[in-house]
């Protein structure tokens, strides 16, 4: 059971390896709008089970107007033929509901951020922290929170993708979970050790990936060049604050962006991330990471050796992170950094996986 279906995105990564190792396991969802190229990688050409959600006008762009029907509809889901049932979860899978003599494992990706650690930034950047729609969301996100508690008791063994994910479900849910990190393709990217002098950002922008702050920091360091990928929501923020040295490339195809992330410098990333799969792609191309070490960048980089971690998120942590790069650089193996990467690779995944769910199965029978 996954959310929902409509990109290829870090979750959905996830989903490909589970229908990898159990290609004939039925596929849940509460909607999906997969392109044809995705629906061959992620569920091998099949169709997913969906909810009633499926048929409502404009779902496909606007299913966020939805989120009250969600924890009702995850609900309708019959997966009563089934042994085993594997979430894919950030918001309302694990919600499913399951019997006795059925064993639920939950991956989770993140306990629902709007409504737990990030729902007063939420309603601030929605312009829903006062007034009489603010009071309605509030009730809203209020009454998902309480089902999102409760339903945690829905699930038999939690696996977080990060340590930092892991505390949070502590934290949150009262609940110990096994950390597996992602899979992440490594096998795409060829480490290069002829880097070029640049610095790079790929992100989407939006608040919470300080790409803003990111930005600020290298205006403020002219005599380094910024290479920035992505677009969003931040767009004409960003370009407010880029100075002369920051070029703004905007969405690149993935061949261009292979090459930028393989003859950068370093890569640039001020995100607190559930765990952060584009630092490990750029790992494996022998670049290294200059990280905030809240999140998952902890559990992936290595502080000098593979990368710099620094503790505030704010320009003049950045820049001191920089700074302290340039008087080191000549310390970090490309050859070492890329060897680091493949750790995280999707075949290790799948071995982690396969054994986590086929052990925990094993003794549910017993």
């Amino acid at each position: 059971m996954h959310e929902w279906f409509l990109d290829y995105m870090g979750s959905e990564k996830c989903v490909e390896s589970f229908t990898n190792l159990w290609p004939d396991a039925d596929v849940y969802a509460l909607f999906d709008f997969l392109n044809d190229e995705h629906r061959e990688i992620i569920l091998k050409g099949k169709n997913s089970k969906t909810s009633y959600l499926q048929k409502f006008p404009f779902m496909e762009k606007h299913f966020r107007n939805y989120f009250p029907l969600f924890p009702f509809a995850v609900e309708q889901h019959d997966v009563t033929g089934n042994d085993v049932v594997l979430t894919s979860s950030h918001s309302f899978a694990k919600g499913i509901i399951t019997s006795v003599n059925q064993l639920h494992i939950c991956y989770c990706h993140t306990p629902i951020r709007y409504v737990w650690d990030l729902y007063h930034q939420y309603l601030k950047e929605s312009n829903l922290d006062k007034g009489f729609k603010g009071y309605i969301a509030k009730r809203m996100l209020h009454k998902i929170r309480l089902w999102d508690s409760t339903t945690s008791n829905r699930v038999d063994y939690f696996i977080a993708n990060s340590n930092h994910v892991a505390k949070r479900i502590k934290k949150i849910y009262g609940k110990d979970s096994e950390v597996i990190f992602p899979p992440v393709d490594t096998d795409k990217f060829e480490t290069e050790s002829n880097k070029d002098d640049y610095y790079l950002v790929v992100s989407r922008f939006v608040p919470y990936k300080k790409v803003d702050l990111i930005v600020n920091a290298f205006a403020q360091m002219p005599d380094k060049k910024l290479v920035v990928i992505g677009d969003g929501p931040d767009m004409n923020k960003i370009k407010a604050a880029a100075g002369k040295n920051i070029e703004l490339l905007g969405h690149q195809s993935f061949s261009e962006l292979k090459k930028y992330m393989m003859k950068a410098k370093a890569f640039v990333f001020a995100a607190e991330e559930d765990f952060g799969i584009t630092n490990v792609e750029l790992m494996a191309c022998g670049t290294p990471v200059i990280a905030y070490k809240i999140g998952g960048a902890s559990d992936s980089v290595i502080h000098n050796k593979t990368g710099i971690l620094f503790d505030e998120q704010n320009t003049k942590s950045i820049i001191d992170a920089v700074n302290n790069f340039e008087q080191n650089k000549d310390k970090f193996d490309p050859i070492e950094i890329s060897k680091h990467a493949e750790s995280f690779s999707r075949k290790n995944f799948e071995i982690n996986i396969k054994e986590f769910v086929e052990t925990k199965y094993g003794q549910f029978r017993n």
